[in-house]
């Protein structure tokens, strides 16, 4: 078993601060770094020994032998259980969910679960829906007890059938609990658009959920919840999905509770291995992922990984960046367009992505654009070949209503990944934005 690179990083806030030294013998479940401030504890996810400390991380090196046993976290009430194991969101934020979930609803209250599996291609939400319902339920209902909500809903794609028709059978009984069903689109699972198709609510970029009486939580953080008060089980495990130039096919490999701080390497030999030359390796989504290497390890909130299909050698012809709050940032959509082999004569921002405090750039309706024309004008006018975007789905279909007809040819930052895992290129919509939420009601449009 090869060794564990355990991140003290995994969350929103500051990097924990290790309490072992090097030497020190620990089992699974061991705290081994508590927060500074914002954060959440971090725990052994092996049994073994400290081989190293650096201040990005704890290095164990597990032992041959691997019992299934864990140190439990004290008993407690279950905000303080929860707080205690050290849950995050899953879903790729982080935020520690003993904080996002300690409110107090005043007349009635939302817990909003997004199943929606949200970046195309992946699939671990919806396996642990269809084989593990009855966990992540109970997780629901014990946020719904500590926040105050008396309503829940799962925000969950129409797509996923077997997943919707195993929360149909057990939700029949729980009059508080419903499901909603989404288009299969591009970025159902941002936040305020989970609160505005489940809620009918249009919140403005610098709010959060609770505006709407509401909170947003991951399908998987639910069961790490239930695991956390029913169990007394630290998170050190994570879901996850491998996908893309595989040996064997691009179908999905979903990986069940794997040990916080695998390795890629690891992961990608046990979903068979990489096909021949590829692209890029990517840690998360298409759209939101990073590009990572061979030796880097796992963390409580990694989704995916991906692996591409070689770049296209575009022989440094002159590309256009459009950056989108909704995919990469300015720095991701340099860095594939230097993999392209372009040369960026010329960047925009979706007239959307509206600047934060803190810098980063929030979509001002995401899911919903009001059209890219003067962007397009723009890269014309900059003598630009090629555009690269990281627009959702409809925003790359209003990129694709004029960009062409000006000669420009669009790539998308997800195309070597799309092409990797068998899944349509995002150009223009083929679906539509609304469905009927009867499961049955065929909605007659193509998948996207």
């Amino acid at each position: 078993m090869e060794n564990l690179q355990i991140l003290l990083s995994q969350h929103v806030g500051k990097p924990c601060a290790p309490i072992v030294k090097v030497g020190d013998k620990v089992k699974k479940g061991t705290l081994i770094a508590e927060p500074t401030g914002l954060g959440a504890n971090i725990f052994s996810s092996a049994y073994g020994v400290v081989e190293e400390i650096t201040d990005e991380m704890i290095v164990i090196k597990p032992d041959e032998e691997q019992k299934d046993e864990y140190v439990q976290i004290p008993e407690g009430t279950p905000l303080e259980m929860i707080k205690a194991a050290g849950v995050v969101g899953m879903g790729g934020a982080g935020f520690p969910t003993a904080v996002k979930i300690d409110t107090h609803f005043e007349n009635g209250g939302y817990v909003l679960i997004n199943a929606s599996e949200c970046e195309p291609g992946l699939k671990h939400n919806v396996q642990q829906i269809e084989d593990e319902p009855e966990k992540v339920i109970r997780g629901v209902k014990l946020v719904m007890e500590i926040s105050g909500a008396d309503k829940a809903i799962f925000a969950i794609k129409k797509k996923n059938r077997k997943a919707v028709e195993t929360l149909d059978a057990l939700l029949k009984d729980e009059p508080n609990i419903s499901r909603h069903l989404l288009p299969d689109i591009y970025p159902m699972g941002e936040e305020r658009a989970v609160v505005r198709e489940c809620l009918g609510i249009e919140l403005e970029p610098s709010q959060l959920p609770s505006a709407a009486n509401s909170v947003v939580i991951n399908s998987e953080t639910c069961a790490r919840v239930a695991e956390a008060v029913d169990e007394r089980k630290p998170s050190f495990l994570k879901n996850l999905t491998v996908r893309g130039k595989l040996n064997g096919g691009s179908e999905a490999h979903v990986f069940i509770d794997v040990p916080v701080g695998t390795s890629v390497r690891s992961l990608i030999e046990r979903a068979g291995g990489i096909d021949g030359e590829y692209g890029e390796i990517v840690m998360g989504g298409a759209f939101t992922g990073k590009s990572t290497d061979l030796d880097a390890p796992i963390t409580k909130t990694t989704g995916a990984i991906l692996v591409s299909m070689p770049f296209m050698d575009l022989h440094g012809a002159s590309m256009g960046i459009l950056v989108c709050a909704c995919g990469g940032n300015y720095e991701r959509m340099q860095e594939l367009c230097k993999k392209y082999n372009a040369k960026e004569v010329s960047h925009c921002y979706c007239k959307q992505a509206q600047e934060q405090k803190n810098g980063s750039r929030k979509c001002e309706r995401p899911g919903n654009c009001p059209g890219q024309v003067a962007n397009n004008l723009q890269f014309k006018k900059d003598k630009c070949e090629y555009i690269i975007i990281g627009n959702c789905s409809d925003c790359s279909n209003t990129v694709m209503a004029s960009g062409p007809k000006m000669g420009l040819k669009v790539l998308h930052q997800t195309d070597h990944v799309m092409r990797a895992v068998d899944h349509p290129l995002y150009r223009t919509l083929r679906v539509s934005k609304q469905v009927d939420q009867d499961l049955d009601v065929v909605d007659n449009v193509e998948s996207n």
